[in-house]
């Protein structure tokens, strides 16, 4: 892999990167508008493509992307580029030398690392502690064993009985609503079911519903519904039947 040769799509600069260091060693290029993390993404991606790992390559992006970062700090802070400047021949001798050493060792360095990987690259090693690594005791806390007996007897005991009388449905009695209705049919011959009932709860209608239910088997009185959900009529059974009658002899009378 030639890093030279590597293609860049930047906002300021679309070519090989050869290029863009002539431009830039040329002064032609401002370096300050240059987004070297975009050169950095573009080499990370074109490495990822191949199979193994080119230490070489590697190492000579290092040098080129670490030399374009001290060009662009310098320019970016023209205060330093001042006191390099100024230094004086044997100054500036001593300071490339410090630099080239630096380069010298992480050259070796990764170059160590590249015959390592050579080397060691198809070894397995076990993810977890080694069979004979000694297990980390935990020190328990402080106990308190007044504490434990008291938790154990609370156990122990047997559980409070749990009241449902809350959930249970107490329905009011039916022979209340018996003599109820009776009274009242007493009083009137004919009345509505729900205007009787239209105060009392859901219970007290369903018990005053199963008393007119028994009085209507009993024939004391007669149930009359226009439709369904239409108001329940209650005729007292003496009046239903002499109604009955005048209807069978208006009915004789026009057949007649």
């Amino acid at each position: 892999m030639i890093v030279r040769e590597l293609e860049l799509d930047l906002d300021v600069f679309e070519g090989p990167f050869d290029l863009l260091l002539a431009l830039v060693l040329k002064e032609e290029l401002d370096l300050r508008d240059v987004d070297l993390a975009g050169i950095v993404t573009a080499f990370l991606e074109r490495l990822a493509e191949r199979e193994e790992l080119d230490l070489e390559a590697c190492g000579e992006f290092l040098v080129l992307i670490a030399a374009l970062l001290e060009l662009k700090a310098r320019a970016l802070f023209p205060g330093e580029s001042a006191e390099l400047a100024e230094l004086e021949p044997e100054e500036a001798a001593e300071e490339l030398a410090r630099r080239l050493a630096e380069y010298r060792r992480a050259k070796e360095a990764a170059a160590w690392l590249r015959e390592r990987l050579l080397s060691e690259g198809g070894r397995f090693f076990r993810v977890g502690p080694a069979p004979l690594t000694p297990k980390a005791e935990t020190p328990l806390a402080p106990q308190d064993p007044a504490g434990l007996a008291g938790a154990l007897r609370l156990l122990a005991e047997e559980p409070a009985d749990v009241s449902l009388s809350h959930m249970a449905l107490r329905f009011p009695p039916v022979s209340q609503f018996l003599e109820r209705f009776r009274a009242l049919l007493t009083r009137r011959s004919r009345f509505d079911f729900e205007t009787e009932v239209g105060g009392l709860t859901r219970l007290e209608q369903a018990s005053a519903f199963l008393a007119v239910l028994e009085l209507r088997r009993a024939g004391e009185l007669a149930i009359d519904q226009a439709a369904p959900f239409a108001p329940i009529r209650i005729t007292r059974m003496a009046q239903e039947k002499t109604a009955q009658q005048e209807r069978t002899a208006a009915w004789t009378v026009r057949s007649a």
